[in-house]
């Protein structure tokens, strides 16, 4: 019989990702179910209720990381029990669970290749990349490397959420919406993003116009292209 928490798990996950997936900012989304935001991020970034972590994901994570090159060695060798490996790194000093240590297999599994030489690392151009990009761009393994990603800091995905609002702002033309996008920055508590919105706010009828006003660069570029076609003619 499923457990009252595994129910409640899988009912939250499913109503946080009817809103979710059609677009609804983390913050309405708390709002609208009376969840705190980290809660929301957790299951939004979740792909499947198994998947939704405890608040201390990151630190299970940064307990197991420094074992990864052994466990994708022995996985090499041919050893694949979950079981037999998380005896083997606790010997070595490692204090986390076997699910996580199950959790860092199952990718492996699933891929039915060899373990990576060593842990695959996000650089910063790539997490950018994954943060900025758009959906439809992210194939199903850079999607779940974003969820991976956002769901061990709070911070970077504030960041995120950011960043895709003002993206729909500016390809739905909704300079309407700037002031709430500024408000929600200076809310993160983050410094680069309040220096930004406090940036946007002292051009804030520019900003909107631009946001909301169709306009062409087609007149100037021409501009430039007579006055470059005269001086190499000269």
């Amino acid at each position: 019989m499923e457990g009252l928490r595994a129910i409640k798990r899988r009912e939250r996950h499913a109503a946080v990702h009817a809103l979710y997936d059609k677009g609804v900012p983390i913050q309405v989304i708390a709002q609208t179910l009376g969840l705190d935001r980290k809660t929301v991020r957790r299951y939004a970034h979740a792909a499947t209720p198994d998947d939704v972590p405890s608040g201390t994901g990151s630190r299970r994570y940064g307990r197991v990381h420094p074992y990864l090159p052994y466990l994708y060695r022995r996985w090499n060798e041919g050893c694949t029990d979950a079981t037999r490996l998380c005896v083997e790194i606790r010997a070595q000093g490692y204090r986390g669970s076997e699910r996580t240590v199950r959790r860092h297999l199952q990718d492996v599994r699933a891929s039915g290749k060899p373990a990576p030489a060593r842990p695959d690392e996000l650089t910063v151009r790539k997490a950018t990349w994954l943060i900025t990009a758009h959906p439809d761009k992210l194939d199903e393994s850079n999607r779940l490397k974003l969820k991976k990603l956002l769901s061990r800091c709070p911070e970077l995905d504030a960041v995120a959420e950011c960043a895709r609002s003002f993206a729909r702002m500016m390809t739905e033309r909704r300079g309407r919406d700037l002031d709430d996008w500024i408000s929600c920055a200076e809310h993160t508590g983050l410094k680069p993003l309040g220096s930004l919105a406090r940036g946007l706010q002292q051009d804030f009828d520019a900003v909107a116009a631009g946001l909301t006003l169709e306009w062409s660069s087609g007149k100037v570029e021409g501009n430039i292209n007579r006055v470059t076609d005269f001086g190499s003619s000269g």
